[in-house]
């Protein structure tokens, strides 16, 4: 079974203490450890901002890896790790920037370990982890002595259900990846944005008109996204399944994911989520809280105006920020109604890199002021979108990014980490922040609450799964 393991509160006693070089913060926040083999947040985050390679040694498909897979909008275009802690991550090792990359993963006799080179440290051969040419995929090799041992790591197992078809012949990693330890589905064609004529409007930094067709299947049908979702559901003990779309003409987004929604609620009792633009008709967020959706997102990527009319024209053009807006605040009030029972979370999701870190902050406090609660992704240049040749963010103008992504929910009390089993691959849950903050005793009480809450969750859905065997 993968994941099925509480998300601990990290404590910074969990990483053994050796020497190491530090980073150099200041401000708020400046007491937080700032050794990344003793911050297994600061090592994800850096991992993002700077990507890894492989060593020769690697075999990740043969030790029961997952592939790197090109799915959804890209961010899980990387190698997918379990960090010290219990820290979920997909590192990138398939870009461009991440050849230059001073981490290395190694495989020992026993473990997969990073380690890391002084910067500029380059070599020549070796092949990625799926076995392709060095320069194709993970870029050149280290092959020098000068390294030291960063943090020992495990592979995110592969399912067995990623080597089978569904009943219609479709390979079922087509149909549905897990990203961490949920279920991520892009259910229909490719946003229209990249099928406009005479130019696509596509958000600049977006790869999902590259994808759907190569690993992602561009069509599923409601029984292949549930023979998928059965499978994980009793391979891989998912609690959590997402559903993401792009733009269509008519605002049909909704209309399309509905009947994957009735069904998986009906048939598995299972955690929902969907991604999608704004609707017009702000009411049928009330009826996907009726009908069980536990999460909506809002990705309006960009806070500052300026800089989202440049990076995503079409979401500017046929929605705007704005209204991205108002549906973030509206689903928030949404928590209120409803089945007290049933979970429900707006999120409103922002690229941290792609404009000012201040710019980030604010958004942040916009979004958890309204009740809603932050999804920060980290700006990762994909090759062949439009942006592949722009430089990532620095680790460290995104510390302060990522300690207000915790302190900020904190002060307001929001429920993050109360959904059980699920650990997020793509970015950093606000609860791993805790790592960023330099007091995060502070809120214990709060943090008290969750797990408890957490853990009623964890029942009602083991309540439901025995109820649903009974009735089989």
């Amino acid at each position: 079974m993968i994941g099925i393991m509480p998300r601990p509160i990290p404590r910074r006693s969990d990483v053994a203490r050796r020497p190491h070089t530090r980073y150099a913060f200041s401000g708020p926040g400046a007491h937080m450890e700032s050794d990344v083999r003793h911050n297994p947040a600061l090592l994800k985050l850096d991992l993002y901002c700077r990507g890894m390679r492989l060593d020769d040694s690697c075999h990740v498909a043969e030790d029961g890896g997952r592939a790197v897979l090109r799915t959804r909008a890209g961010l899980g275009s990387g190698l997918e790790l379990i960090l010290p802690g219990g820290l979920w991550t997909n590192v990138p090792v398939a870009e461009g920037f991440a050849r230059s990359s001073p981490y290395v993963l190694y495989r020992t006799l026993d473990h997969y370990e990073i380690r890391r080179y002084p910067e500029g440290a380059r070599g020549d051969g070796g092949r990625t982890g799926n076995g392709a040419p060095a320069g194709s995929a993970g870029g050149p090799q280290v092959k020098v002595d000068r390294s030291e041992p960063i943090a020992a790591v495990r592979l995110a197992p592969r399912p067995a259900w990623y080597d089978r078809s569904t009943t219609t012949g479709k390979p079922m990693t087509r149909i549905g990846t897990l990203q961490g330890t949920y279920l991520g589905v892009y259910p229909a064609r490719v946003c229209e944005y990249w099928t406009e004529k005479p130019e696509r409007s596509n958000c600049h930094f977006c790869s999902v008109g590259l994808n759907l067709g190569v690993d992602d299947a561009p069509e599923k049908s409601v029984d292949e996204v549930m023979e998928v979702v059965q499978a994980a559901r009793a391979e891989s003990g998912i609690t959590y399944v997402d559903f993401n779309t792009g733009h269509y003409e008519g605002d049909v987004y909704l209309d399309i994911l509905e009947p994957y929604l009735r069904r998986i609620k009906k048939e598995t009792g299972l955690f929902l989520g969907v991604q999608t633009p704004p609707h017009h008709d702000l009411g049928r967020y009330d009826a996907l809280r009726r009908m069980g959706v536990n999460r909506v997102s809002f990705c309006f990527e960009i806070f500052d105006e300026p800089t989202f009319k440049a990076i995503c024209p079409g979401k500017d053009r046929e929605y705007g920020l704005a209204r991205y807006l108002k549906a973030v605040e509206y689903c928030a009030g949404l928590a209120r109604q409803g089945d007290p029972y049933e979970p429900w979370v707006s999120n409103g999701e922002i690229i941290a890199g792609l404009e000012p870190p201040e710019s980030s902050i604010a958004a942040i406090d916009w979004i958890t002021a309204v009740g809603a609660i932050p999804t920060v992704c980290v700006f990762r240049p994909l090759a062949g979108t439009d942006m592949e040749d722009a430089p990532p963010p620095k680790t460290e103008d995104l510390v302060p990014v990522f300690r207000r992504l915790y302190e900020a929910c904190m002060e307001r009390g929001l429920p993050v980490g109360a959904a059980p089993d699920i650990h997020v691959s793509l970015v950093l849950l606000p609860e791993e922040c805790r790592w960023f903050s330099d007091r995060p005793r502070r809120w214990w009480l709060k943090e008290m609450r969750i797990r408890a809450l957490r853990a009623a969750l964890r029942m009602r859905l083991a309540r439901q799964e025995r109820r649903r065997r009974s009735s089989l």
